[in-house]
């Protein structure tokens, strides 16, 4: 009897063997030595493991690779596994910190994330909202600026079971009953201002950002008593209105430099205004700073990618993003009556910190 040579097709199917499967939370608790309780426990982020446990099954997940369904553990049960991020705002640098900052929590925790823009001037904000938390099964929302400052939308959102987080911008918690995250961008505009009075400028413009956003009137009031606490009058021709974009930052200092007494310095509301203002500059034949301090806020990549450095004010976006999830993952337990599985987390606020570059220096007089 003559054997038959093996085929390409046999031995290709010989090499390759059976298909990998993906691990499962059976396998996941046999090699932990744990029950496929206490595994669900530990993906769901139970305060009610022991740490030793929480560990011995978080490693084995990673050595494994095992990735819980999160669309089937939300049909299993009737709570949701989904948070929704809602946002409208011009600046992506922003934007972009907020989801790292709400997607690392949400990893974590083993929630999922739907990242919602939207139009904040829509009539129908409030409903669309509505529908997008029945319709995509999300158990609550973070809300950043402006959406996030208006008191009737949250109203609307809580009476139809909502939970919500908001991220707002605030000297200080405002303790209405309400979760939020509040930034106080009022402080840190003093500071800058101040820093600008201590440079020796008495003549400082102030680009407003978009007044939609309550930042922009908190910011405004950080300057505004900083003049007036170091004893220079307000100057309504320093003061320019507009949105928070580098177009709006370059036509704002155009305006002010073709003042017949011209500002020695500009403070403009966020980065992407004052790099508008180093660009107005720059074209105007103005060295910076010797003849024009700049000044902006968020430290964005602007800040550090312009010529000079901007000073600017530091916020920590990605970590009040953070914050942000973290107290609405805990608002959603105590509304389901699982308080004492998560520790509390309560309102919290953020002050932006003062980083001097080198885009501001000593005045000199206007020529």
């Amino acid at each position: 009897m003559r054997l038959r040579a093996p085929t390409a097709n046999s031995n290709r199917s010989t090499l390759q063997g059976p298909p990998m499967r993906s691990p499962t939370i059976k396998d996941v608790a046999e090699r932990s030595q744990v029950s496929l309780k206490t595994v669900s426990r530990v993906i769901n982020n139970e305060a009610t493991v022991r740490e030793g446990t929480r560990n011995k099954v978080l490693r084995v997940i990673a050595e494994m690779g095992y990735q819980p369904d999160l669309s089937a553990r939300s049909l299993r049960s009737a709570r949701s596994y989904a948070l929704g991020l809602v946002y409208d705002n011009p600046n992506p640098y922003y934007v972009i910190a907020v989801q790292s900052g709400v997607l690392s929590v949400c990893r974590e925790s083993g929630y999922g994330l739907q990242i919602h823009p939207c139009d904040s001037n829509s009539a129908n904000l409030a409903g669309e909202l509505v529908h997008l938390a029945r319709h995509s099964r999300l158990a609550g929302l973070v809300l950043a600026p402006p959406m996030s400052e208006r008191l009737e939308l949250i109203r609307h959102l809580r009476a139809n079971n909502i939970p919500v987080v908001r991220i707002i911008s605030a000297a200080a918690d405002p303790q209405d009953g309400f979760p939020c995250v509040y930034v106080d961008d009022r402080d840190a505009a003093y500071d800058i201002t101040k820093h600008l009075i201590q440079l020796g400028h008495q003549r400082i413009g102030f680009l407003w950002g978009g007044e939609a956003h309550r930042s922009s009137p908190e910011r405004y009031r950080g300057y505004e008593s900083a003049l007036k606490d170091y004893g220079i009058a307000l100057d309504k021709k320093l003061i320019i209105h507009g949105d928070y974009s580098f177009d709006d930052g370059f036509r704002g200092a155009r305006k002010l430099l073709a003042l017949k007494e011209r500002p020695t310095a500009i403070f403009g509301s966020n980065d992407e205004i004052a790099a508008g203002v180093l660009a107005a500059a720059k074209s105007s034949g103005l060295e910076v700073p010797y003849d024009l301090s700049i000044a902006g806020f968020e430290d964005s990549p602007f800040s550090k990618q312009s010529w000079p450095t901007l000073t600017t004010a530091k916020q920590a976006t990605e970590e009040i993003a953070r914050h942000a999830t973290q107290l609405l993952i805990s608002e959603i337990d105590r509304e389901e009556n699982d308080v004492e599985k998560l520790t509390v987390v309560s309102n919290k606020g953020f002050s932006p910190q003062l980083v001097i570059r080198g885009s501001t220096g000593p005045a000199r007089a206007a020529s």
